[in-house]
C-alpha cells in the first residue's frame, strides 16, 4: 500500500511543484489550500507525512495551528510533519518545534533534498 502525503500551501504553483518533485515515488499525494482544509483531511485520510507552509491567508488556521491541533490529538499525532515555509528565522524554526513539527524546510527548497528527505521518512 502506498504512503499518503498531504501537501499544503496557499500557492498552487508551489503545490505543485511539491507535487511534481514527489510524483516519481510511489505515494499517494492529497491537498489543500488552507489550514481548515489541511486539518480536515489529515484528520479523514490519516497521512503518513504532510508538508505543511504556516502563511495560508484565506482559511481560519495558520500551518502552525494546524500541527499543534494534529499533534496534540490521539489519532493524528503520529504524523510526520515537514513545515515548509519562507520563514527562515531561528525565531521561526523555534515555533515549528514548539508546535510540534518534525522537520523545517525553507523557501526555495531544493527539489532534490526534499525528495531524500520525503523518502528517508517514508522508508
Amino acid at each position: 500500500m502506498s504512503k499518503k502525503i498531504l501537501i499544503v500551501d496557499d500557492q498552487p504553483e508551489v503545490r505543485e511543484l511539491v507535487h511534481v518533485t514527489l510524483e516519481e515515488g510511489s505515494y499517494q499525494l492529497l491537498s489543500a489550500e488552507n489550514g481548515d482544509q489541511a486539518l480536515a483531511l489529515a484528520q479523514r485520510e490519516l497521512p503518513d507525512l504532510i508538508l505543511l507552509d504556516i502563511q495560508m491567508p484565506g482559511g481560519q488556521l495558520d500551518g502552525l495551528q494546524v500541527c499543534s491541533q494534529l499533534k496534540s490529538s490521539p489519532a493524528t499525532r503520529g504524523i510526520y510533519i515537514i513545515m515548509l515555509t519562507a520563514k527562515g528565522q531561528d525565531w521561526d524554526r523555534r515555533l515549528g518545534k514548539e508546535a510540534g513539527a518534525d522537520d523545517y524546510f525553507v523557501k526555495p527548497f531544493s527539489p532534490l533534498e526534499l525528495m531524500l528527505k520525503v523518502d528517508e521518512v517514508l522508508q
